[in-house]
């Protein structure tokens, strides 16, 4: 890992690159610094966590709001809580990128200074998840560990994948059920779970009611992916039977199912489900099972789109050439092109869905800049005005 100085303005940037890696950023960034990890190898898949801790450290008792870029797409806009909560606020994708680095910027969009603690990445298994294009990615919804009976949350290295497992409150309408293995004991699926996690699971008070859970979207044409994991924690006796049809909505989606002791099975969406504010899915069992449903952890992603492409690296190139040759002060950092509200001061670019962003108009007035000029800007071959 290199550290390399970066410059103070609106934005502030850190460049991340291939292999799994647990960056620790600090908090009170009195400076700004860009990251950079170099991978050989292209990794398909990664799930990337940033971590934002606010703990006063500005002493203004007024925790920032801003904007979370990851290349020239918008991740989404970081809250951070209260001095006085315990919770650290996290922003997890799954996506695949395009390239073999990742670029990751905070945006000041006048709420408070931005910060980040912590940015973490690992590659990831790239059969597990529905994380097959480069131009959409699975943001973390929410991931529990339905029956838990503490409230601590685990990750690694109970999860091996690192993922992070919060305890859910127990309904009035389930009960618990656990047992105690390692994860050796389990037969495991391509998800690879923790057995700490799939070792309590939930199952109705009312052994002939429906076990039911939902989430409800914050847009109804938000789409979502869910995950459904079961793995049987009692030994069933000689006659016993746990089966159970499963539904969304009241649509009936797979069924019956019958889950084997220590035997990890996982139930998800071929293809996102969208249209509604609420999704509730059933869980009931079938006329001839002995036993009611159980479920052991649930997981939903939500599908936010990364269809803007980046700039063209010999633009790039060319604009990151013209700033070191002149000094340019201008708060040039991050995508020269993209997002568009982002665009760097003094430029223009074709932009539109299908091709790759390219510079077109670029404005060096009002710079002070003296001197000869620079190659790099013959460079840029699409400008059209200078």
């Amino acid at each position: 890992m290199s550290l390399i100085k970066a410059y103070k303005g609106d934005r502030m940037e850190y460049i991340v690159a291939g292999r799994p890696a647990w960056i620790g950023l600090g908090n009170a960034l009195g400076f700004w610094s860009l990251y950079r990890l170099k991978s050989q190898v292209r990794i398909l898949v990664v799930p990337l966590k940033a971590f934002f801790y606010y703990g006063n450290y500005d002493n203004l008792n007024q925790p920032p709001q801003f904007d979370l870029l990851l290349g020239a797409n918008v991740w989404g806009t970081v809250k951070s809580l209260s001095i006085e909560s315990l919770s650290v606020p996290t922003s997890e994708i799954i996506y695949t990128p395009s390239l073999n680095y990742i670029q990751l910027c905070l945006v000041n969009t006048g709420k408070g200074t931005p910060f980040i603690s912590a940015i973490e990445l690992r590659p990831l298994n790239n059969t597990a998840y529905a994380t097959y294009s480069t131009i959409s990615v699975l943001t973390r919804f929410m991931r529990c560990n339905l029956g838990s009976n503490t409230d601590v949350e685990y990750r690694y290295k109970y999860d091996d994948d690192d993922r992070i497992w919060l305890p859910y409150e127990l309904s009035s309408d389930w009960r618990r059920l656990s047992t105690s293995f390692n994860n050796d004991d389990l037969y495991q699926n391509d998800y690879k779970l923790p057995a700490i996690v799939m070792s309590t699971a939930v199952t109705p008070v009312n052994e002939s009611a429906p076990l039911q859970f939902h989430w409800d979207a914050d847009n109804v044409n938000d789409e979502y992916y869910y995950y459904l994991h079961f793995n049987e924690v009692e030994k069933l006796a000689g006659k016993e039977t746990r089966t159970f049809i499963i539904t969304l909505n009241g649509d009936t989606f797979n069924g019956p199912d019958i889950s084997g002791y220590q035997v990890v099975e996982t139930i998800y969406s071929t293809a996102p489900v969208t249209g509604v504010k609420r999704y509730q899915i059933s869980l009931s069992k079938t006329e001839n099972s002995t036993l009611p449903p159980i479920l052991n952890a649930i997981e939903i992603y939500k599908v936010k789109d990364f269809s803007q492409l980046e700039t063209q690296q010999g633009d790039v190139d060319a604009m990151t050439n013209i700033k070191k040759y002149y000094g340019v002060a201008r708060n040039w950092q991050g995508d020269p092109c993209a997002p568009v509200s982002y665009m760097w001061e003094g430029l223009n670019c074709s932009i539109d869905d299908n091709n790759i962003p390219r510079i077109t108009f670029l404005d060096l007035s009002s710079s002070g800049l003296t001197g000869k000029i620079t190659s790099s800007i013959s460079k840029l071959t699409m400008l059209q005005h200078l």
